[in-house]
């Protein structure tokens, strides 16, 4: 029992990272129709914002403000990847609308420079991000079994992305012009929105919660130029599974694919576990092609 209940855990941190790196995709992808081939690269910018804020940190403040660090980080993260995200879309992204094998291999040159940008800055090799000290131990839940405090922060920290997501897109009056804009571009320009503003926007906020998603993924290790590319395919087959356009789709693709994986990992090893995953996937799409929750998506034009 307890084996299983520290799986299931595991498995729930797991889909936490995968939902957070979907989350971005769901919106370039499955609203937007972009194939972004660079979202990992918006991962490895955020995971990079983190180190150079904990280097900050060192170096200026006091050893007492250390731990205050990665909070000011997550923001910082989000920030950096925003303005990448924003730069992309008006200088290449908005060319590309509605030609998605060309924007598959434009945005994958463009990650492809984005890590050899990363590798002359802070060089080939790994670096180690030190997680705060009130982030280090565990929570005892039951006799030999210990829940680590990071993985427990990576989990509230995807609900409280998730919430703000839901608020913004469903609550807000920025979101109901996303929405409208995906949904119908020529009825939402004619009741005099900006379709281009909106769709720059909108592709940086989730080239951001890509940057937050690396941000976390400091906590589980070392951080390089190809941080990205290691999570990529399976947050695609996160959105697939869930069907594109919709945050329920997102969440239950995300924890489908990372519990079942652990799982699978557990009774046999990595590499055949994520084979049994991906085979699971495909023998899913063949009955629902449309994923687990579709919606109805523009044309980009």
């Amino acid at each position: 029992m307890e084996v299983q209940l520290l799986q299931l855990f595991n498995g729930i941190s797991v889909s936490s990272i995968l939902l957070l790196i979907a989350l971005g995709l769901a919106i370039t992808f499955g609203l937007m129709n972009v194939i972004n081939m660079a979202h990992g690269e918006f991962i490895m910018i955020g995971a990079y914002a983190t180190y150079v804020t904990q280097q900050i940190f060192s170096a200026i403040f006091p050893a007492s403000f250390f731990g205050y660090y990665f909070i000011i980080s997550i923001p910082i993260a989000f920030l950096i990847a925003f303005i990448f995200g924003y730069v992309l879309e008006i200088s290449l992204i908005r060319f590309l609308y509605g030609r998605p094998l060309d924007s598959l291999l434009a945005t994958w040159g463009v990650g492809l420079v984005l890590q050899q940008l990363a590798r002359s800055i802070f060089g080939a090799p790994n670096v180690a991000v030190a997680s705060p000290e009130w982030l280090n131990g565990g929570l005892e839940v039951m006799s030999g079994i210990v829940f680590p405090y990071k993985r427990i922060f990576i989990i509230a920290l995807v609900v409280v992305v998730l919430a703000a997501m839901y608020l913004f897109i469903y609550r807000s009056n920025a979101g109901r012009r996303m929405r409208a804009v995906m949904q119908n571009r020529e009825m939402a320009a004619c009741l005099g929105v900006s379709t281009r503003r909106v769709d720059s926007v909108t592709f940086a906020i989730g080239s951001g919660i890509a940057g937050i998603a690396g941000c976390a993924i400091t906590l589980l290790g070392s951080i390089g130029p190809s941080l990205g590319t290691y999570y990529i395919i399976d947050a695609f087959m996160v959105v697939v599974l869930g069907g594109v356009g919709k945050l329920i789709g997102s969440v239950v693709g995300a924890f489908g694919i990372g519990i079942t994986g652990t799982f699978f990992e557990y009774w046999t090893n990595a590499s055949i576990g994520k084979v049994l995953v991906f085979i699971v996937i495909i023998a899913f799409l063949q009955w629902k092609p449309k994923g687990l929750v579709a919606m109805r998506t523009r044309s980009l034009d």
